[in-house]
């Protein structure tokens, strides 16, 4: 294109005092992947690069052979990293979510919802608090986080025996966490979707409606669903735009103004709402914690079950997401369609999960039967645990595991599993 528009020289409204935005989580949960190789020093500038290349190359989609040469990584990672995309973008009509298993490479990925994915890999997690004794724990139990270098505080039969509240972030200890690392990186994101234009300044980058919406990847408003909405929409960047007209592009800069603001407020009202760490149950073996968020955006906890048969259905469950946390010695089915699951930290237990649409992971357990019919599976440190699969993408093993089987049953794959080293 040889014309460029300018950016529209029109101010952008005040923030409505109720106008919060919100991480969208499943990026951060879901979507990290430990290949040291998609972890960048300068990361503006090194996507910025790899931006440019492809843009040169007349690549608006990219698939795994156009990413591996870009990224210098193997064929396998390269599709890795655009199945776990997939798996967390943020709109269902993306042709890359709604494309078979077969398909995946030549439908490819949007070529700016990648750039995002890729910058967030640097994302570290909130870390639970550590274990005073690091040899004790390293002897017992894998030693480190394949995501973030952590090392557990406490193994499931340790986690059991204490109150488990004390040591793990709460969700709004996680959304102010994630708000920070949005606030501290917003301006990179921002220049990573903009597009230069003839000025000097700030005024030299302008964004499109369409490039505003890609950060529907990483963030919504308040009461907005994690998919299907415009970004824009609820906006007032783009509110008084023609419906009919193409909108005006806004420079960069009012943009990111107008984000920060609302961000700060954000971070002001979690912080309000969130109230002192809770003591918790005062036992957590002989409790059975089961609650359903308020908020859709939040998932569901089944939580402490111990020595005990549990059953939830699909109308027992209002969200789309579930996490399965400290359960012990029990049987768990769970007989609803969902989107997203975690299992983190159970033993001696039998997970049944069925109809998982997007992705499921399975992190620090013990001795535990997984039965899972999902999309897309990682398993990070676990130890003596059996997992029999019925999934459409291969399985991700990731960390320090040990005595793992996985059933090979109804699985298309040759290589059934990828197992990343470090």
């Amino acid at each position: 294109m040889t014309d460029r528009i300018g950016p529209s020289t029109s101010t952008i409204p005040n923030p409505s005092p109720t106008t919060l935005l919100h991480p969208r989580r499943e990026p951060f949960k879901h979507g990290l992947l430990p290949m040291q190789k998609l972890i960048f020093t300068d990361p503006l500038q090194a996507l910025t690069s790899l931006k440019q290349k492809l843009v040169s190359s007349s690549i608006q989609r990219v698939d795994s052979a156009a990413l591996a040469d870009a990224l210098q990584i193997s064929l396998d990672h390269a599709r890795l990293v655009v199945d776990t995309l997939a798996s967390v973008l943020h709109s269902e009509s993306d042709p890359l979510v709604t494309s078979r298993f077969d398909d995946v490479d030549s439908v490819g990925a949007d070529l700016l919802d990648l750039i995002l994915f890729l910058y967030i890999q640097s994302y570290k997690r909130l870390l639970p608090r550590s274990h005073k004794d690091a040899t004790a724990v390293a002897d017992v139990w894998p030693s480190t986080s394949a995501f973030d270098g952590y090392l557990s505080a406490l193994s499931p039969l340790q986690l059991v025996r204490c109150n488990t509240r004390r040591f793990m972030p709460s969700q709004a200890d996680e959304e102010a966490h994630q708000l920070s690392y949005l606030q501290k990186h917003l301006a990179n994101i921002l220049s990573l979707l903009s597009e230069p234009v003839e000025g000097e300044g700030e005024e030299s980058l302008v964004i499109s409606m369409e490039g505003f919406e890609h950060l529907g990847f990483l963030i919504q408003f308040e009461d907005k669903g994690s998919d299907g909405d415009f970004l824009s929409q609820a906006a007032p960047i783009f509110a008084n735009s023609d419906p009919d007209m193409p909108a005006v592009p806004v420079p960069a800069s009012q943009v990111l103004g107008w984000l920060l603001q609302n961000i700060a407020s954000s971070l002001e009202h979690v912080t309000e709402k969130n109230p002192a760490k809770e003591n918790g149950p005062p036992s957590g073996s002989d409790q059975d914690v089961v609650k359903a968020s308020p908020s859709v955006r939040s998932p569901c906890f089944i939580e402490g079950v111990s020595k005990s048969s549990y059953v939830k259905q699909a109308s027992d469950l209002k969200n789309s997401s579930l996490k399965v946390i400290n359960c012990h010695d029990s049987v768990i089915y769970i007989l609803a369609p969902l989107r997203y699951a975690t299992i983190y930290g159970c033993s001696d237990a039998t997970i049944v999960l069925g109809a998982v649409g997007k992705a499921v992971r399975v992190e620090h357990c013990e001795r535990v039967h997984v039965i899972i019919a999902a999309k897309r599976v990682c398993i990070a440190n676990c130890r003596e645990c059996v997992f029999f699969l019925g999934v459409n993408h291969r399985p991700l093993i990731v960390g320090d595991n040990h005595k793992l089987q996985v059933s090979k049953k109804q699985s298309p794959f040759a290589g059934y599993v990828i197992t990343l080293e470090f």
